[in-house]
């Protein structure tokens, strides 16, 4: 939802989309009702964005004045506590909005130094930044786990170059993969902890939001040929800092640093880590720094799921493997580029990338040892495209096994599940990631699997929903695909037919096609191409009849 709401009356339609586009350009989501959806209801969309917004700005003109609708809202928003008033005219105010400040913006030009202007930007940050700290502490905290807990924080970039960051992001991703093979340790996913960066949250906000009792603070800088990291770990009841370390090595060791900082962590928090997971952790994926950061990279681009990034992702994966041949992840990386390539039809040859699809992951599995994200992310691949579905299953339960405190291998399970019909222990391992990963953006695939199983399981207003929350942070065109079956089977022909055309328009992969690549089982698969067919009819009982 919007963090600002802006209430005005027609007259004054230029000023609004001024101050709209001023609180956009400093960060904020702003919402007026020229954003009206064609399908809903008029007042049933006012009222469920006021209420969600918190910062309502009221514009006050002689015609707002008289406007039942801005006086409304403006009720609303006195009561609430959320009211921001500006005026652009000489109007009297109604009451009792004239016992409130009101900014002056008559004759404003846009100027962001103008005294009236600060005094509406100023209101604005309080009321924002307020609303989202009282989320926070009203939002039910997620219980402690039973056994040790931590979050690994967004890392700062000290390098002094943006395009730096990625490369902290991903000293916090291997951290947490390392911490999260300590099977005594509860460790949230790295993308619920990075989803927080840049938001400014104390370290005890941060661990009540995510759920856990110790939070790892931490600096990266990256100079020539070497990296420093500096940490600090934080038990988040009374904000006390219980240890604090700084690791320095060359960029070709850069996995040592990693095992320090994750083995020194661990030791803080759990003692009694078994010595046998504690070799694990300090095993190496690859030797090859430039491979692993093509990695890196490709991880990050490919989260966007676009035919554009799915290109790049494999052209970076390839360049990984090409630099190392033996390192498992590019092996899984560049399998899931072939495959996505060949699902959405984004290639002249799909049958060419389904094929090397499939030779890359049998390859992953080869070199994964007891890599189990990598083992995992093989058996997605090899349960779509392989007929031997049981090795698959079997290499789900073993990444299990390896890494139970990996998201990643949870959805993996989630997805081998679903292709074999066991869609309820399917869910149980969704629910799972969702709780090791409760806020950040790598949940997309979560919720794509979870959606994959409430639509198999008939339950389409579930579906729909999940389906308009992923087309929110993904352009996944399965997004799109079964949000136009869900809304299709619940008699919303309109629509799904919309959503239908935003799954055209995202890949040029036949519906049909598509539907045989995703689901083995017929029942689903036809359950899925009905709801299609009801889109494409509009007309339910024309579709069903036909």
């Amino acid at each position: 939802m919007s963090d600002i709401f802006i209430s005005y009356a027609r007259s004054t339609a230029k000023q609004a989309q001024a101050v709209a586009e001023a609180l956009r350009a400093l960060g904020y989501h702003v919402w007026r009702d020229d954003e009206l959806p064609a399908h809903r209801a008029y007042a049933e969309v006012i009222e469920e964005r006021l209420a969600a917004a918190r910062a309502v700005v009221v514009i006050w003109s002689a015609e707002a004045a008289k406007s039942q609708w801005v006086f409304s809202e403006a009720n609303r928003a006195r009561e609430d506590g959320k009211l921001v008033q500006l005026t652009v005219d000489d109007a009297r105010l109604p009451m009792p909005f004239d016992t409130i400040q009101c900014a002056d913006l008559a004759g404003w030009s846009g100027d962001p130094a103008a005294p009236g202007w600060r005094k509406v930007v100023d209101s604005v940050a309080a009321l924002v930044a307020g609303a989202g700290a009282a989320a926070a502490a009203s939002e039910a905290a997620p219980a402690l786990p039973a056994k040790p807990s931590i979050a690994v924080l967004p890392f700062a970039n000290l390098s002094g170059d943006p395009e730096q960051d990625y490369f902290a992001d991903g000293m916090v991703v291997e951290i947490v993969s390392a911490l999260s093979r300590f099977k005594s340790i509860f460790v949230i996913a790295a993308g619920s902890s990075l989803s927080l960066k840049g938001k400014g949250l104390s370290p005890q906000a941060a661990a009540a939001q995510l759920g856990v009792r110790f939070v790892l603070e931490g600096s990266v800088r990256k100079a020539g040929g070497k990296v420093r990291i500096a940490v600090q770990l934080i038990e988040a009841q009374d904000g006390g800092q219980i240890w604090t370390h700084r690791f320095e090595d060359t960029l070709e060791d850069i996995f040592a640093l990693q095992d320090k900082v994750a083995l020194t962590v661990g030791a803080m928090i759990e003692p009694t880590i078994a010595t046998v997971d504690t070799r694990r952790v300090v095993k190496r994926p690859t030797e090859n720094m430039g491979s692993y950061d093509c990695c890196l990279r490709a991880r990050s681009v490919v989260a966007q799921l676009t035919e554009a990034s799915v290109a790049e992702g494999l052209r970076l994966a390839e360049r990984a493997i090409a630099l190392d041949p033996d390192y498992g992840e590019a092996a899984t990386l560049a399998a899931r580029m072939h495959f996505l390539a060949g699902l959405y039809g984004w290639t002249d040859a799909p049958a060419d990338h389904t094929r090397t699809a499939l030779e890359l992951a049998r390859r992953a599995v080869r070199l994964a040892g007891d890599d189990a994200e990598v083992i995992s992310q093989a058996a997605v691949i090899l349960v779509y495209l392989d007929d031997d579905t049981a090795s698959a299953v079997a290499l789900a339960d073993k990444a299990l096994g390896l890494n139970p405190g990996s998201v990643t291998v949870w959805q993996s399970s989630g997805v081998v599940r679903l292709q074999i019909g066991d869609t309820d222990l399917a869910v149980e391992h969704f629910e799972t990631a969702m709780r090791l990963d409760p806020m950040g953006p790598d949940r997309t695939p979560t919720r794509w699997g979870l959606t994959m199983a409430r639509f198999q399981q008939g339950r389409f207003a579930e579906a729909a929903a999940l389906a308009r929350q992923m087309i929110q942070t993904s352009e996944n065109p399965t997004s799109y695909a079964l949000l136009a079956a869900s809304l299709g089977h619940l008699g919303q022909p309109t629509a799904a037919a919309e959503a239908l055309a935003g799954y055209r328009r995202r890949t040029p992969q036949p519906v049909e096609t598509y539907a045989r690549a995703v689901w083995r089982d017929p029942a689903p698969r036809k359950l899925f191409l009905d709801g299609i067919a009801l889109a494409e009819a509009r007309d339910p009982a024309e579709a069903s009849s036909g």
